[in-house]
């Protein structure tokens, strides 16, 4: 049997637990954190009452999540002036993806509710993440290993730029 090494999954299943034992969830904390921490908990834009984050263990490059400054759950907690700005600015991301990344389509959404798959079902959040013809392969069907073809870091340089007026 061949053996495919995918250490950082183990970061990535650890995350659970340190989840629970958060005494805040990590949207939040990006939330409220200084701009200067910004790179740090890959924040790559702040608006008015919602902000766009890198997600740190993603489906694919670029996958970024847009959420409300306010920790709510259902869509029917928002005000109306939330729920237009993060439309709004779901749209901005998806241009500054196709603009820095080239993916030929995307996968936009939200799980609601735990049952619905929601990983942190207490603060609801916009999925976006870019898909590329041939993306899915044997790897994560067979292997269940997920190869990401760009570093975070780069990710994050390119967008930030695209989302603040540069490329």
């Amino acid at each position: 049997m061949e053996r495919l090494w995918a250490p950082w999954r183990a970061q990535y299943v650890a995350s659970f637990t340190r989840a629970d034992q958060m005494s805040e969830c990590f949207l939040c904390a990006a939330a409220k954190s200084a701009r200067e921490h910004d790179r740090e908990l890959l924040v790559v834009a702040r608006w008015e009452s919602c902000f766009a984050l890198l997600n740190r263990y993603p489906y694919n490059s670029g996958h970024v999540m847009v959420a409300p400054y306010r920790h709510v759950g259902e869509m029917e907690e928002l005000a109306d002036a939330e729920l237009c700005e993060l439309m709004v600015r779901v749209r901005e991301v998806l241009r500054a993806l196709k603009s820095e990344l080239s993916p030929h389509g995307f996968n936009v959404g939200l799980n609601l509710g735990r049952a619905a798959g929601a990983g942190l079902p207490e603060h609801l959040h916009i999925h976006i993440v870019p898909r590329w013809h041939g993306d899915t392969n044997f790897m994560p069907v067979l292997a269940e290993v997920k190869v990401v073809s760009q570093a975070l870091e780069e990710v994050y340089e390119r967008l930030h730029a695209a989302l603040h007026g540069g490329s």
